[in-house]
């Protein structure tokens, strides 16, 4: 049973690690002076996050996740609410995926 042993250990230390930089952050965040620079890092970070899911996504997948992503920036640029942006891609998405099936 080492090998059950090990994993169990690899699961704890992860958690461990993931518990403590979850716990830290928040604790050095409050105590570190906040610069304009790292404002605007922190305030981009997850555009940043989002656009390299979708550039991934888009890597990967082929003409019905082009659509998709198609689909949510028109909607992004003419109603200029994210939510409908999202609902655009899924619509596109999950029509191509039923006309194709």
């Amino acid at each position: 049973m080492p090998d059950a042993i090990s994993a169990w250990v690899a699961i704890l230390l992860v958690s461990g690690v993931t518990l403590t930089s979850r716990l830290s952050g928040p604790f050095l965040m409050a105590r570190l002076p906040m610069s304009p620079a790292m404002e605007r890092f922190l305030q981009n970070l997850s555009l940043s996050v989002i656009a390299a899911l979708v550039a991934s996504i888009l890597a990967r997948g082929g003409l019905r996740e082009a659509a998709s992503v198609a689909a949510a920036i028109l909607a992004m640029v003419v109603l200029r609410k994210a939510i409908w942006a999202m609902a655009a891609g899924m619509v596109v998405a999950a029509g191509w995926t039923f006309l194709a099936a």
